[in-house]
């Protein structure tokens, strides 16, 4: 069995990571948007219509469940999948309804990094204000993060001097969790944790993803695929040298798992 894993470029490799760890007995295609990349800043319709003749490339390879690993392609475009394909499809949305119920009882505010069009969208807000009845959510769109990710741009002083400009005007005493709500955001998991203040939590929707994925796979029958965990990498700019990134942005993180596993043991 083979499931897609689709995202305008690399941020969907963070929750591709997950998966490999989770669900070892699947293989993989990852398809990148490269033509596109970024969503966040782009029209809503125009995005639309990218996913779509993604996601259709993607079906024309053969796959057997797809995760939408981007918040703002869920948004925009998973309902208007899950009426053309039948297969299982899991979307992502920022991680707010855990970070809502973790801080409940702390009087600590959320804040939630997304991009600028994932925060414009009905979807967010129908989220935050479903959720956050005691008004605790705050959002911070950070445009530029997806460009320095694309870039692999993970020195640690230039992403925390950039980090620190982004968040000169919050107290960061009055939050208790930094919620990542794009995909690419992740890959800065490790320093935002380095400049934070220690009490502040960092979560995001990639776990919870991949559970709701392995669910859905074993009530479609197809759990336990069979695979080795063979990872495919296609982009709809046909980019050898993307490809070469992705694979590379894939090792790093990899790495980064197999660090933190060790650690906690």
């Amino acid at each position: 069995m083979r499931i897609g894993f689709f995202d305008s470029g690399i941020g969907g490799l963070t929750v591709l990571s997950e998966a490999l760890r989770r669900l070892p007995d699947m293989d993989f295609l990852y398809m990148a948007d490269t033509l596109h990349v970024p969503y966040g800043t782009k029209a809503e319709e125009d995005v639309r219509a990218y996913i779509l003749d993604s996601v259709g490339l993607m079906m024309n390879e053969g796959i057997d469940a797809l995760v939408v690993a981007c918040n703002t392609a869920t948004s925009i475009a998973i309902n208007d999948l899950r009426e053309r394909y039948s297969l299982p499809i899991v979307g992502m949305e920022p991680a707010v309804k855990p970070a809502v119920e973790m801080n409940r009882a702390t009087g600590k505010r959320v804040l939630v990094f997304a991009t600028p069009l994932t925060l414009q969208l009905p979807k967010y807000y129908a989220l935050v204000s479903r959720v956050d009845e005691l008004g605790i959510v705050d959002s911070l769109p950070l445009p530029e993060l997806v460009h320095y990710c694309e870039k692999l741009q993970f020195d640690t002083a230039i992403m925390q001097d950039y980090f620190r400009t982004k968040l000169a005007d919050y107290n960061l005493d009055d939050y208790g969790i930094i919620v990542l709500g794009c995909t690419h955001y992740p890959f800065y998991k490790q320093i935002l944790r380095e400049m934070l203040p220690a009490h502040i939590e960092i979560v995001d929707g990639n776990v919870g993803t991949v559970k709701r994925l392995s669910a859905l796979l074993s009530r479609y029958g197809i759990a336990g695929g069979g695979g080795s965990g063979e990872v495919r990498f296609m982009c709809s700019g046909h980019e050898p040298a993307y490809i070469d990134k992705m694979q590379k942005a894939l090792a790093i993180l990899r790495e980064r798992d197999a660090l933190s596993e060790s650690l906690a043991t």
